[in-house]
């Protein structure tokens, strides 16, 4: 069924980052997304992974891990330790706001964005339930896969096949409930016909499944 939502612009201190907040009227989760490097709150298939879990219930938040000033330094944007600051930022800033303070919370993160999600889940093992990484760089995330307690969903394109690499290594370090899903036919950025809907129901399926407490069995891909 799907959920009539409002769209609502938010500031996250103490750096002003701008986000948007789209608010289902039952919101049942909150899910945060990490976007990839050269992207922003503005990213076209965030966008429409957040609209369709709008949809189906859940509050979504997109928002710039960077400032204008700290985007001109293209260093940032592969800057993990700072990158997962800022969805820990994010974080915070849910815990308090009247609108979706009371949700659980999981991660949506893509390229270097899955790596800061990684990261910031393994900083704050309570809030975050779980995280799902599209075309994802979690090997970036290092050691802190080791201490991940939230189920983890990785989800890498068929013809992807560097990338796909990374994730199965990534997968073997990581302790917690995981799986890799393979999308077949799909490269990175998921453009192909049919494979980035494969990446929301998938996302869907995991979020209900770890967000909303209703916990199911997965196996490792």
């Amino acid at each position: 069924m799907r959920e009539s939502s409002e769209t609502i612009d938010i500031l996250i201190e103490p750096r002003g980052l701008e986000g948007v907040l789209r608010l289902p009227r039952r919101a049942t989760g909150l899910i945060v997304f990490a976007h990839g490097s050269g992207s922003s709150r503005f990213s076209p298939r965030n966008s429409l992974v957040a609209r369709q879990l709008s949809n189906r219930g859940f509050a979504t938040l997109l928002f710039d891990l960077l400032t204008a000033d700290e985007e001109t330094d293209r260093r940032n944007v592969f800057d993990i330790p700072l990158l997962s600051s800022r969805v820990g930022e994010a974080i915070g800033w849910a815990s308090t706001s009247s609108y979706v303070q009371r949700l659980p919370i999981g991660l949506f993160g893509a390229s270097t964005g899955a790596a800061a999600a990684l990261v910031a889940a393994a900083n704050e093992p309570g809030p975050v339930r779980a995280v799902v990484s599209r075309g994802g760089r979690p090997d970036l995330a290092g050691e802190a896969l080791a201490y991940v307690k939230a189920a983890t969903l990785l989800i890498v394109g068929g013809l992807d096949h560097e990338v796909l690499d990374l994730n199965r290594r990534a997968l073997r370090l990581l302790q917690c409930e995981k799986r890799l899903d393979v999308v077949p036919g799909a490269t990175h950025l998921f453009e192909e016909p049919g494979t980035l809907e494969a990446v929301v129901e998938a996302s869907i399926d995991w979020f209900s499944a770890h967000v909303l407490g209703n916990e199911q069995r997965s196996e490792d891909g």
